[in-house]
């Protein structure tokens, strides 16, 4: 019998109350030699593997951490992005001894679903990566005050508990690159402006230009949504403007691969014809033809300084600062035709 056996019946089974059994699965000092010794006789015999509702009867804690994801899994899972922060949370629940609960539903049913998960206390505490300004799940988990960590930022909620990079002063400094290599004609291929990462890469586009003295074109800013189609369409649109670009600073990796394509398939060349400057610095980024130049941001290192947040706040900890920001530094290719080198950095 494998994990058939509720901890009553394991309780019945060594003459004891489940409350011992309790405190011998969590260890617990306070429980005489001979009682211990019969409830795990018993466990050994039938080949019990306490539940987490089990283990946490003394301690309150179930060691499971929830990762909600208020995005479909065709969207989060088709982004680079997502896995490698996935990553670093899953690396640093297991070394400090905590499962990673992964919670993804539908957005018809969501707000229920997660309601009803919360309210159960299925886990410890709660890591969210940002999404829509307006998506409705963040009020329901800030409303059940569990633990809480933010991927991202939201501008709103400015008391959340977040880790992040710098978006907008990464974007400020590729777009710094393209002005200093003697571009004129800039635009951008935004992420969502629905996403406070779309809106603040964005604004660092922004920024540089003015502060280089430039005017902002609203016609060369195009909204994408990170993924390939998007920055393929974007940028036939950039193409066909009266003004061309000879830059364009792409809010991801991703859209960037489908804005090459879109130039490539115009007949022109990058970066003899447009210049291209990224943010996310992905794998892909350097075996791409030409090598892209990109910001790179720690995304392993961003999910697993959350988790570890996160954790040190469930264990009674909390974190000096609400907001944690990651540097981020620009990777320079042959894209942006300035050559391979990396800004306030190594040569890449």
């Amino acid at each position: 019998m494998t994990n058939s056996l509720k901890i009553e019946e394991i309780a019945a089974l060594a003459q004891v109350s489940a409350a011992t059994v309790s405190r011998v699965l969590n260890n617990y000092p306070h429980v005489r030699p001979a009682l211990r010794e019969r409830v795990l006789q018993v466990i050994k015999d039938n080949n019990y593997t306490p539940h987490a509702a089990a283990r946490s009867l003394a301690s309150s804690r179930t060691k499971i951490i929830g990762l909600l994801i208020p995005r479909s899994a065709v969207v989060v899972f088709a982004d680079p992005y997502f896995p490698r922060i996935i990553q670093g949370i899953t690396e640093a629940c297991n070394r400090l001894g905590y499962y990673l609960m992964l919670s993804m539903v539908s957005s018809t049913v969501e707000e229920t679903f997660y309601k009803n998960l919360l309210r159960g206390r299925h886990f410890d505490g709660v890591l969210t990566l940002a999404s829509d300004i307006d998506d409705p799940i963040l009020p329901v988990v800030i409303k059940q005050n569990i633990p809480l960590v933010m991927v991202g930022n939201h501008p709103y909620f400015t008391n959340i508990i977040s880790v992040d990079v710098d978006n907008r002063q990464g974007a400020c400094i590729a777009v710094q690159h393209l002005i200093d290599s003697g571009n004129e004609v800039i635009a951008t291929i935004t992420g969502p402006l629905n996403t406070m990462v779309g809106l603040e890469r964005r604004d660092g586009f922004k920024q540089a230009l003015l502060q280089n003295g430039r005017s902002v074109v609203p016609e060369l800013i195009l909204e994408g949504d990170f993924t390939q189609e998007s920055g393929y369409q974007a940028m036939q649109r950039l193409l066909d403007h009266t003004t061309r670009p000879n830059a364009v600073f792409v809010a991801n990796d991703t859209m960037a691969i489908g804005a090459m394509r879109a130039i490539h398939d115009a007949d022109l060349r990058v970066p003899d014809d447009v210049s291209l400057a990224s943010f996310d610095n992905l794998p892909v980024a350097s075996y791409v033809s030409p090598a892209l130049t990109s910001v790179n941001q720690p995304m392993f290192e961003t999910g697993d300084v959350a988790a570890q947040i996160l954790i040190s706040m469930i264990e009674g900890t909390m974190p000096v600062s609400a907001r944690t920001l990651l540097p981020t530094n620009l990777v320079v290719r042959q894209s942006s035709g300035a050559g391979s080198r990396n800004a306030g950095g190594a040569a890449d």
